[in-house]
Parts: C-alpha cells; structure tokens; sequence
C-alpha cells in the first residue's frame, strides 16, 4: 500500500512533469527535502539528479535557488522546464550573459512570487546586490549542482564553489542540497564538511550504468580511429572529447571532409556559435559534437549513442562524467578511450609551476586514470572501485576486458615480494616510488631516501625490470584488497588486514598481464625504407609489388623512388581508386599521388571490381590538408638557402633530425633542393657516383651506400645525396 505522501507525490510529478513513476531514489530524496532537511544526492548521469530539486521547488512555498556551474547547463535546463510549464516566468536564470533589462525582469518576477526555480551561477551569487537582493526573497532551498566542483579532489574544482557556504548563511539558513554525478568518498567527505551538512542524509545511487560499454584503444592514427568508429555507427549520436582547442578544431574538420555532421564545441569560440552548435546538437542538425570538456555538463539529450575521448582525461571522475552522457535513455552506449603513455606524461607537465599539494593531488588523479587504461581486469569493477563500489561479478560482459580476457597467470612470488617491500619500506611510499624500487630504477627520489644499498632495492628486475609491470600488481592488489591507497597522504600504500594474512601464509593469486601502452605505431617514425605493419590484402600487395617493378623499369627509376614498402602495403590494406584517396596512404603526398599514381589506382579499382572486395567508404580516411608549421618552416628555410645547422637549432633539433624530417617531406613527394649545402660538402664528380649509385640498386638504404662506399663518403653525405637523388627523380 502506498502512504498518503507517496500518493500525493506522485500526483505532483504527474501533474508537472506527466511521468507516472520515479527512477531510482528520487522519491526518497524529494520526501527528504519536503521535510525540510539537508540533503546529499550523489548519482551517476542519467539517474535523474534534476528531477530531485525541480519537484520539491515547484511544489514549495517561495523559490529554491539553483547553483550551477555552467551557462549552457542553466539554459537547457531552464528551457526544458519552460516546456512543462505554460508561464515562462516559473524559472529563471541569473548570470553574466544578461542585460540590464533582462535582470531587471528577472528580479521583478521574483518579488512578485512567481518564480519557484532561480539559477545562477557561483560567481553571480558572489556578488554583494546579488545577495542584498536575495534576502529580500523568500526562499524554499538551495540545491548546490555538480557539487564535486567544491572539493580540490573533483575534478572540475572551482575556488568560488568553496565560498558558497558562506553566502547562503549570509541571504538564509534553509535547507541545502548537494548533488554530484561523480564523488569518490574522500571528494564526498570534502563536500559536506566544507558545506556545514555532515549530518544531511546521504543518498547514494549504485554508479553501475549497465548499457555502457567501456573499451581503451592503442592511440595509434588517432583520426582515422575515430572516423571508421563513427562511419560503423552511422546516423547516430555522439561526443568527441579532446583536451586541446586546437585538436577539437582539427577532429572537427577531419570529421566534416569525411562526410560526417560534427561541430566543434570549445571556449575559444564565441558565445552565440557555441549556443548554436549545441542547439544544433540537441535538434539533431549535426551528429557529433568535438568538444573539450566544457560541453555536456547538465545536456540533457538521451540518446548519445558514443562518447569518445580522444585524449584519455586528467581524472577518473572526468572520465566517468563525460561517458556518461551516453546512453541517458538506458539504451546503447559505446564509451571508447584512446591511450598512449606520452600523452599522460604530457598532463604531467601540465602540474609543473602549480603549488605542491596540487601537484600531489593532480598526480594521484593521473596515476588513477592510468590505472583504469592499462589494467587488463574488467574495466567496471576498475571503475566502480574507484567509487567505492564494489562489483562481485568475475565478467561483466561490456567491457573489452571482458570480451576479449587477457593471459592470467599465478602471481604469488610477485605479490609476496610487494608486500615485503611495502613493509620492509615502513608502509611511506607511493605506487610510484615502491615499482621504481622493485625494478631496481635509480631515481633521484630513490638516492635521495639511500635506499640505492637496501637489501631489497631492484629485487623484482629478475622478474621485471620495467617499473610499469609492478604498478600493474599494485593496481590489482590494491583492487583484490591486498592493498589500501591512503588518499589523505596522496596515495601512500598500506597493507590491509586481507594483505597481512597473505603475506603469513602465501598462496596462488590470479593476476593478469595488461597491454603494453608505451610505445605504439603512432609513436615510431616510418624508418626509410624500413618494412611496414604488413599488409591486408596480400594478394593485392602482390599485385602492386610487380606493378611497381613494371613500371619504374619503364621510368628507369629504381622500385622505392615511385612508393615505398608500406605504401604499398597501406594500399593493400585501403583499397584507394582515386587520386584523392591516394593522398591519405602512409608516404603519398599529392605530387607524388599524380606523377606515379595512376596505375596504381587503376589496378586497385579492377581488383575491387573483379573479386567485389567490399570496399566501405570507412576504408578510406580523408585528412585535413597538413599544416604542419615544422613542414612549411623547413621548405621556406631550404628556399631561403639557410644552413641546416640555422634550421635545426632554431627548432631545438639536431640536424640529423632535420634530415630526417626532410626525409619524410620528400618521400611523400615534395620536391627539395639541397645543393647549396651539397656543393659545400662533395665535388660534382663525387655527386655523380653517388647519384648513380642510387639509380643503379634496388634498396635506398644509407647503410648498405656506406658498406659500398667503404666510409669514403659520411653518413650525412649520403643521406643528403639520397634526398637530392629522390626529389629530382621521384616528385
């Protein structure tokens, strides 16, 4: 039988929202603040945080002042309420984007009593009219949104958040509540204290969303990944995250010159077009939003098929935050992450300059992340223990992990020899500092504590000398509850009540080997003449392979100066039949694409006809025209005749790496002249035997020409000789 309130209750949400039931806890909550308590709501995206204070505040005498972080939040969510209402004046916003005749409305509205839901933003509560005004008002509640933004834990900390305490005391002490998607249990902790409402009723909804798919991706060509990702899930909705302005706007074009509705979505763009891109998003115009993390807070659009993260984000609540948005409507949501380890170490010089304890805070939040990308064992239980959540089953089945489990193996004598160190080491250290000293790495850190002469400095390198593998046993010790992370002391491990026993009496421990994420394709140069990934279709590369002989035979030009191994090979593997196509194959510039290219295309064209090779127009990535500033500097510089040596050290590079940078250039068919420097260095006569060298072998590689030449000529001779050789013969 339902009780008097619950009835009533749910007349009201019939009557101002037309639902016939409540999600989750949203009915406890909403009785909770009725009664006049404070109240703590902590639930995932999609759970219905809104539904908790819109309800109460219609149904409450005087208005409940809504705190919300981000302007597109407030004006979607007061434009959603509008709908339900047939008197706009029912809610309003306060914040920098009104005039002075907007605010005057907006204040006029609210000494009449007609508002019941006023949003603002923390910066506008600040302000002293704003809070003389405000204690004019009678007020219901204050609902305190994304309130993780408090704590320098969250992951979107804002320093005026932490003032809000303060002021509501200032305009009336009524009931507040906090509500946050995200907030592990320390964030939780530093909310209510730092509000005053340690005695508020928590609610905690389970962070498990169970139609979202969790995978991590070797970030290897990050934009075409992406472009076959969402040409595979065509005409559906999604968000791109990058974590630079800049590669938004790159993503973004790439998106759009591969046929695909996207709009970019960062702050460097104007109010009003960032207005209309997501008004754009949300009416179905374009599909997918490119977007740094600004975009989605509070967007209220349920049918987000995909959230990609085209960066793997600074925290794990971040992450969990931004993926959330997928799947709002309990139906599908694919949460993909692309990962490689030099993007972490690029946060990590974002901490550089910033105070020490929010370098050590922004370390531990990193450090979790990397944990989530390269752990090998089921992502959600991963994540939900990061929440402080437990998740008993062994296979979640909608994770890759999952799907595709990794090799297992007995991890015993590992696990002994952690939990020796970490005792022997006094239970002081972090994750970091405790792989580093297994591994037998002399760090600074490590010289500093004399720990280079303990008996079990570098025990482990017998094991593993690689430092990442024992971080990977910690992470799943500290998940299989051998180990606890102190958060309060920046993540020093201790050894729990489960730990001590094991290390008593040792047993067999299942422990998994994860992916190694530290150096992918994308991050290895394309050797010259150096052999490729291999390709897809071997027969095609067969075919191209006797093509090229056939016709640089015909041109009187050795094999590699018309295209390359993994030219070819990439051809084998895209199926491109156009000119245009062939500018995107790994080594093809345009130049090159239409002095040698078409037979090339015209014997792919016939062998996807001919053998109706499914040729899906994802197969062939279009990329944004390279602006490479570096590319343009070296070509201009060439032109000007600047000596490599000028070049190279006014971009902080050897001129070894300049040649090779040039290298590249020219392989990909642009030509260079380099006989200013040439002439410098080699008569003509030497030019010409080491032209005609070139011409005459089949391989391009500098150290055969060195073995041929007995040393007479340097290596940096003949490199220079090559690039000559290619560009008047090739481009």
């Amino acid at each position: 039988m339902q009780t008097l309130e619950e009835l009533n209750l749910n007349k009201e949400l019939k009557k101002f929202f037309g639902f016939n039931k409540f999600k989750g806890k949203q009915e406890s909550i909403i009785s909770n603040i009725l009664n006049g308590n404070d109240t703590f709501v902590i639930m995932p995206t999609g759970g219905g945080k809104s539904m908790c204070y819109q309800l109460p505040a219609l149904m409450s005498e005087g208005t409940a002042i809504i705190v919300s972080p981000l302007i597109a939040l407030m004006k979607n969510q007061v434009d959603a309420l509008r709908g339900f209402s047939s008197d706009d004046r029912i809610v309003h916003f306060m914040n920098s984007s009104l005039n002075k005749t907007d605010t005057a409305k907006v204040k006029n509205d609210l000494m009449e009593g007609v508002t019941k839901l006023l949003y603002v933003a923390p910066e506008t509560l600040t302000k002293e009219e704003n809070i003389d005004f405000l204690k004019q008002i009678k007020l219901s509640f204050v609902a305190i949104d994304e309130a993780h933004c408090i704590s320098e834990w969250g992951h979107d900390f804002r320093p005026e958040y932490r003032k809000l305490r303060s002021i509501i005391e200032a305009i009336d002490r009524v009931p507040i509540v906090a509500l946050t998607a995200t907030a592990t249990p320390k964030v939780q902790q530093d909310i209510q204290k730092n509000l005053g409402m340690q005695d508020a009723k928590v609610f905690k909804d389970s962070f498990n969303r169970k139609n979202l798919y969790y995978e991590v991706q070797p970030k290897r060509d990050v934009g075409s990944q992406i472009v076959r990702f969402i040409k595979n899930n065509s005409n559906k909705s999604g968000i791109v995250y990058c974590l630079s302005r800049k590669k938004v706007e790159e993503i973004s074009q790439t998106l759009q010159v591969n046929g695909i509705k996207a709009l970019p979505y960062h702050a460097g763009l104007d109010a009003n077009t960032r207005a209309k891109h997501q008004d754009m998003f949300l009416m179905e115009e374009a599909d997918v939003i490119v977007a740094t993390i600004a975009f989605g807070m509070g967007i209220d659009k349920p049918d987000v098929r995909f959230v990609i993260h085209h960066d793997i984000p600074k925290s794990l609540e971040g992450y969990y935050q931004e993926t959330g948005r997928a799947g709002r409507d309990d139906g599908e949501g694919k949460c993909i992450a692309f990962y490689r380890y030099k993007d972490i170490e690029k946060l990590e010089k974002f901490l550089q300059g910033k105070p020490i304890a929010e370098q050590e805070i922004g370390r531990q939040l990193i450090f979790e992340t990397v944990s989530y990308a390269e752990t090998a064992v089921c992502r959600r239980k991963q994540l939900l223990h990061y929440f402080g959540e437990e998740f008993t089953e062994e296979n979640c089945g909608s994770c890759d992990n999952c799907l595709n489990p990794k090799e297992k193996y007995d991890g015993q004598v590992e696990v002994t020899l952690l939990l020796q160190t970490i005792f022997a080491l006094k239970e002081k250290f972090k994750a970091k500092y405790i792989s580093n000293f297994i591994a037998g790495k002399e760090t600074s850190e490590i010289k500093t504590y004399n720990h280079l002469t303990h008996e079990l400095f570098g025990k482990g390198d017998n094991i593993s000398s690689d430092p990442k593998h024992w971080e990977s046993i910690i992470r799943q010790c500290i998940i299989d509850g051998f180990l606890i992370k102190e958060i309060e002391n920046y993540g020093v491990l201790k050894v729990s009540k489960k730990g001590k026993e094991f290390a008593k009496k040792p047993g067999k421990v299942d422990l998994v080997k994860p992916h190694d994420y530290s150096e992918d394709e994308n991050d290895k140069e394309i050797d010259n003449g150096s052999k490729g990934g291999g390709a897809g279709d071997d027969q095609l590369y067969s075919i191209l392979k006797d093509l090229r002989k056939k016709v640089a035979k015909e041109k009187d030009l050795p094999p590699y100066v018309l295209f390359q191994d993994v030219s070819l090979e990439d051809m084998a593997t895209r199926y491109p039949i156009t000119i245009e196509e062939l500018t995107n194959i790994t080594g093809v510039g345009q130049g090159k694409a239409e002095k040698f290219g078409k037979p090339f295309i015209d014997a792919i064209r016939k062998y996807v006809d001919e053998n109706e090779i499914d040729r899906p127009d994802d197969m062939v990535v279009k990329s944004v025209v390279n602006k490479s500033g570096l590319k343009v500097y070296i070509i201009q510089s060439v032109d000007r005749k600047l000596p490599l040596e000028d070049i190279a050290s006014a971009k902080g590079k050897t001129v070894d790496e300049i040649l090779e940078d040039i290298e590249h250039i020219v392989h990909s068919g642009t030509r260079v002249n380099l006989d200013y420097c040439i002439g410098e260095l080699l008569d003509e006569e030497y030019q010409d035997e080491i032209f005609d060298y070139f011409r005459e072998t089949l391989t391009d590689s500098i150290e055969d020409a060195v073995d041929e030449f007995e040393g007479i000529y340097s290596e940096q001779e003949l490199r220079l000789m090559r690039i000559k050789f290619l560009s008047e013969l090739g481009n």
